[in-house]
């Protein structure tokens, strides 16, 4: 899942054994999830948003296969079934 862990880490100063014992996980852990290596569970991905008081979604990209929803020019969304959802 794409993510701006790294940047919103590394404005903040913070190394990722730093982040890590913050929100009670391995360092190993905060690199795979900067790395896109694993996705963070929702119990995980709120501690960390907590911690650095912004949303999930200002973390985490929620698209999926790296399609950002807002990039269609008419703003429609998959929907599950193969139908079309327009916002």
């Amino acid at each position: 899942m794409k993510n701006g862990l790294r940047e919103r880490r590394e404005t903040c100063g913070l190394s990722q054994a730093d982040l890590a014992a913050a929100v009670d996980v391995t360092r190993q852990t905060i690199n795979a999830i900067e790395r896109e290596r694993y996705d963070p569970s929702l119990e995980l991905a709120f501690a960390l948003a907590a911690h650095f008081d912004c949303r999930i979604e200002d973390l985490f990209d929620p698209a999926l296969n790296g399609d950002h929803p807002d990039s269609s020019t008419d703003d429609q969304r998959n929907c599950p079934g193969g139908g079309t959802e327009r916002t």
